[in-house]
């Protein structure tokens, strides 16, 4: 595990696999400006990088402690081959002996290992397991019934599962990333992406069309009014977001970047916005990352439109799959997402299941502490956070 301090790391991380976007510097250029140090790692085989990770590492001064604190967090890291073993276990084993050394509460993890494609027919055993652990009621299966049962070989996932849990690590109870998504295959014809669509999502993709809903691509001049429409879905769909000062930041980094980079999308009703999408592109993906919309014509179904036309901007940049960003973490109508779940699904992607988010604590004390802690702390920043904004669409 050795410090990488060349400029080309964008071209590097493209060339191992499964490269993400909040890998790049752009995304460490965005965090640094908000209390997060980049550091840069590759691991080598010979003369050949074979693996990489942007940790990104803040600092936590509290008075009256002389302990060194800091928490870590490779974001979608790290990028290797996930079935190569050794290697696995070589980068994990420098994690741990990384965290040691910088006094960190935890490292944490999320790369996207996948678990499983497609909808669970029954509760997803990931899931179930990982609610156990929180609880420390793992036990080993042990029943006699499945002694001869044929043997079934083990996905790359629970091989990961299996390595991380030895190794101590746990799953996390602070989710940074969606676990679960969906993805739109874009390899094929047009025709075809829409034909794998479901039926109504294709009517209202041509209803738009015929209402007048037109699309642009935005600029920076956009923002400030993208911001008040986020804010305004924000308030009415009930979930939290940042300052504006935050977007606007992510927003110009990508935007004044080739790869990566993202562009706004915005729906139009005779010259109205009523709906917007910003689109990240990076090593032949594309990603819907923030959504927004207003109540005016919402009856043209504009948000069909632009994610339509959001995939063929992507197909025609070289991008093989579009990601659609999240999907529940339990598949029934009792997560919260279910409702945008629906609507992605429209679109005909296929779910997609991963690893999560895992947690290294040298230090179980601080790390319990840090938990009960911060979940209120963050509560209340929510909470905060959304006063804020209804004071943003308040003032319109």
């Amino acid at each position: 595990m050795k410090p990488y301090t060349d400029s080309n790391w964008n071209t590097l991380i493209t060339q191992l696999p499964n490269p993400h976007f909040l890998q790049t510097t752009e995304w460490a250029q965005v965090k640094a400006k908000y209390s997060w140090e980049p550091m840069p790692f590759v691991w080598y085989e010979g003369n050949d990088i074979v693996a990489a990770a942007m940790i990104l590492k803040r600092a936590l001064p509290i008075r009256g402690f002389s302990a060194r604190l800091s928490v870590l967090y490779a974001p979608k890291g790290p990028l290797m081959d996930w079935e190569n073993e050794s290697l696995r276990e070589r980068v994990l084993g420098d994690f741990q002996v990384f965290a040691k050394k910088q006094g960190a509460i935890f490292l944490k993890l999320d790369p996207d290992v996948v678990l499983g494609r497609g909808i669970p027919e029954k509760e997803d055993e990931f899931a179930r397991r990982a609610s156990a652990q929180r609880s420390n009621l793992i036990e080993e299966e042990t029943a006699s019934s499945q002694e001869h049962a044929p043997r079934r070989i083990k996905s790359v996932g629970e091989k990961w599962q299996e390595s991380l849990s030895k190794r101590g690590w746990r799953y996390s109870d602070d989710q940074i990333q969606f676990r679960n998504t969906v993805l739109v295959d874009l390899t094929e014809a047009e025709d075809d992406i829409l034909m794998r669509m479901k039926s109504k999502t294709r009517y209202n993709i041509r209803l738009a069309g015929r209402k007048g809903v037109a699309m642009r691509v935005g600029t920076s001049a956009d923002w400030e009014m993208l911001y008040k429409i986020y804010a305004e879905t924000s308030v009415r769909d009930g979930f939290a977001i940042r300052d504006e000062n935050y977007y606007k930041t992510v927003w110009q980094t990508f935007s004044e970047s080739e790869n990566p980079s993202c562009e706004p999308l915005i729906a139009e009703v005779d010259g109205e916005p009523v709906a917007a999408i910003f689109v990240f592109y990076f090593a032949e993906r594309a990603y819907y990352v923030y959504g927004m919309s207003t109540t005016n014509h919402r009856n043209k179904m504009p948000t069909y439109l632009l994610q339509w036309e959001a995939m063929k901007r992507a197909k025609e940049r070289g991008c093989v799959a579009y990601d659609l960003w999240g999907a529940p973490e339990v598949f029934d109508e009792s997560d919260s997402m279910w409702g945008v779940f629906r609507f992605k699904q429209g679109l005909g992607g296929e779910v997609v299941r991963t690893l999560g988010a895992w947690d290294y604590a040298p230090n179980p004390l601080w790390y319990g502490l840090y938990t009960n802690i911060i979940p209120r702390v963050l509560d209340m920043m929510r909470s905060r956070g959304k006063k804020r904004t209804r004071q943003v669409t308040s003032d319109e």
